[in-house]
């Protein structure tokens, strides 16, 4: 006798004849059970996936990898240009661009609304930034003339929206600074910019708050000498972003410091994985409710098999190949439930991202739906992980097989 002996009981037990009806509904219940832990981790790690990795994406493609800003805040960055080709020679460092930000305000025909203004250097950000890549109208053309007057302004898609503001139309902005001081306190800047494009980055708190114009443009609305307040850079490594700002501190100097990308966005990283760790622990709850239908199934089959048991050890069957028979059986169950748990959360994964199954308020979540993204590494340690703990659960009704006597099962026989 060998493994395929073993073997081929097993799956002979795991098919129950009539009068073991019980056994046999149970091993089916034992199979879904352990089918649906594996559909279920799989469909929600690839939601956890999905928003991980489409929010990064988006993110990225309107944010750098690594900032350089002044230590003390207000202060400007007055010697931008030296700092730029600098950094722009050290390794790993793929590009930089120069950055003015500040706070302003504007007025549409629907409302009005805040938004974030962004001073660029047209050619630098495209190489740091994908979201003037995607321009639902317009052109950067007038971004890149210098003289240009009024100025050109690029909105997002959903601050246009938000305000009613048309393409080619005339808009004033507000801004805190860069007015002129009275008797009664400083003034407000109020200068006019035209709308030259809109842009879409796919994240929608940045498409609905952010706009883009020249440094020049952002440095004479706001009174300024030539400075900027942020140099960005991309680097060849993301996931070394951190390591490599230590590098750039120590050539921009000690009135710099550097935040990453992870830093800037660490709530909503955290977030997800404080989600992931709490989905795996909620339902691998499922597979330990199979694991303990596989422990009850294997049971119930040695109670029932203690004639046939009985009859192999007499037959010289030994201890060990008793024990494997029914370490088989819940390893088949295991093996059958997670082969379908895997087929069905894939292709559900699939279809359901494909179409877009599940919707969702984009103002709240930054995506207008869920997006599922399995990952075939997932699929396999899942599999690994249920087909172990329906080994598991075998160990103790294997075990209790091997203590059948033969003599007295089949004495009244």
């Amino acid at each position: 006798m060998n493994s395929r002996f073993e073997l081929f009981v097993a799956s002979r037990y795991l098919r129950a004849r009539r009068k073991e009806a019980v056994v046999s509904v149970i091993t089916v219940i034992s199979v879904l059970g352990v089918a649906a832990g594996v559909m279920a981790l799989v469909i929600a790690l690839g939601v956890n996936n999905g928003f991980r990795s489409t929010l990064q994406r988006n993110l990225l493609g309107a944010m750098a990898h690594i900032d350089v800003q002044p230590r003390e805040p207000g202060n400007g960055i007055e010697n931008w240009r030296d700092l730029v080709d600098r950094l722009r020679k050290l390794p790993h460092v793929t590009a930089v661009s120069p950055a003015l930000y500040s706070g302003v305000y504007l007025t549409g025909p629907l409302q009005p609304s805040g938004a974030l203004l962004k001073g660029i250097d047209v050619d630098s950000e495209l190489s740091i930034s994908d979201a003037l890549r995607h321009l639902t109208a317009g052109s950067l053309d007038r971004l890149r003339d210098p003289k240009a007057d009024p100025p050109g302004i690029i909105l997002g898609v959903r601050l246009v929206e938000d305000t009613g503001i048309k393409l080619n139309s005339i808009i004033y902005l507000t801004s805190p600074q860069g007015g002129s001081l009275t008797f009664f306190g400083p003034l407000p800047a109020i200068r006019k910019f035209k709308v030259v494009g809109v842009f879409e980055s796919g994240f929608y708190e940045v498409d609905d708050k952010w706009a883009f114009t020249s440094i020049q443009a952002e440095q004479r609305m706001l009174s300024i000498p030539d400075s900027v307040n942020r140099i960005e850079l991309n680097v060849d490594d993301l996931n070394r972003a951190p390591q490599y700002a230590k590098e750039v501190e120590k050539v921009a100097g000690p009135q710099y410091t550097t935040t990453t990308w992870e830093e800037q966005n660490q709530q909503l990283m955290s977030a997800l994985n404080m989600e992931r760790v709490v989905t795996f622990i909620t339902i691998g709850l499922i597979e330990i409710v199979a694991a303990l239908n596989i422990f009850i199934t294997l049971v119930m089959m040695v109670m029932e098999k203690y004639r046939d048991i009985a009859v192999l050890m007499s037959m010289g069957a030994r201890h060990g190949q008793i024990r494997r028979i029914f370490m088989m059986q819940g390893v088949l169950i295991g093996i059958v439930g997670s082969v379908i748990g895997l087929t069905v959360g894939y292709v559900l994964c699939y279809y359901a991202n494909r179409y877009q199954w599940i919707r969702l308020p984009e103002a709240v979540y930054a995506l207008p739906f869920v997006p599922f993204e399995p990952r075939w590494i997932d699929g396999v340690w899942i599999a690994a992980l249920a087909i172990l703990v329906s080994f598991l659960a075998t160990l103790y009704p294997a075990r209790n097989a091997t203590r059948i006597a033969p003599a007295e099962v089949l004495r009244y026989e």
